[in-house]
């Protein structure tokens, strides 16, 4: 077991009070969706309601940080060194149709590296967290990434682009090179959950595109802080300037990308 430091009891605090309106509200969602005629205005003032919620606890305990969120863009602080970076509900197409795999996503980042994170499911009460050189945990275990070392003993996670989003004859191209070498890919709608699982060892690796760093920035720590290893897709060190992440342990990472280099 582990104790929280002051900083991440401040991240989960913000975590579980915006998780008590999103389950609230994802209740409501699953009895009345039929009788909605504009559903996506019902999460979009979910999504928003969580942001507020989660940003007023922050700023309350960190009044001089900054803070980038997926609903109100970026605002500076006077402290320069450090950035919240927040997804309020990641996995919200997850959310409209009452499937229970959704995230809140909290990150911070001090002077360009990501120092801390928290990724909250509501639904199941599972919360992964890290800070940098502390380990990762869920609610109070010990996380390390699965250690298979073949690709073809690994199920690998991915996210699919849909209508009006995402490169689709790049993602096939990478799929073809990837499916047929391993036991099974999975797409589950949630990246911050897909990127926990992998630091979970649930998932053995995972790889998407067109993604923002409120998507991806818990995740990063979380599966480097379990032993694993993230990059971009295309194996760089830019991950958010490239918008798109390769993660697993040490001995499939570089595999992987190996396979995606391959589908370019």
């Amino acid at each position: 077991m582990s104790t929280q430091t002051a900083l991440l009891k401040v991240m989960t605090d913000a975590a579980r009070k915006a998780a008590r309106g999103l389950n609230r509200d994802f209740g409501e969602l699953s009895e009345l969706q039929v009788a909605k005629k504009a559903p996506a205005d019902f999460v979009s003032a979910a999504d928003l309601k969580a942001e507020q919620t989660i940003f007023e606890v922050l700023q309350h305990a960190r009044p001089g940080y900054g803070f980038l969120g997926e609903e109100r863009g970026l605002i500076e602080g006077t402290d320069k060194t450090h950035t919240w970076i927040v997804d309020p509900l990641d996995g919200t197409t997850n959310f409209l149709h009452a499937i229970p795999h959704f995230a809140i996503n909290i990150a911070l980042q001090r002077d360009g590296a990501i120092v801390a994170a928290v990724t909250y499911n509501p639904v199941t009460n599972e919360l992964f967290w890290a800070e940098k050189g502390k380990g990762c945990f869920v609610n109070d275990k010990r996380l390390r990434v699965a250690q298979r070392s073949r690709l073809d003993d690994s199920v690998l996670g991915t996210g699919i682009p849909w209508l009006g989003h995402g490169q689709h004859a790049k993602f096939l191209k990478e799929l073809h090179q990837i499916s047929q070498r391993v036991a099974g890919v999975r797409r589950f709608g949630a990246a911050a959950l897909d990127l926990a699982y992998v630091a979970a060892g649930r998932l053995d690796g995972f790889w998407e595109r067109d993604l923002k760093p409120w998507d991806m920035a818990a995740g990063m720590l979380l599966i480097t802080e379990a032993g694993g290893k993230v990059t971009s897709a295309d194996g760089g060190d830019d991950i958010f300037e490239a918008g798109s992440i390769c993660g697993a342990n040490l001995d499939l990472q570089p595999l992987m990308i190996e396979r995606l280099k391959a589908a370019a």
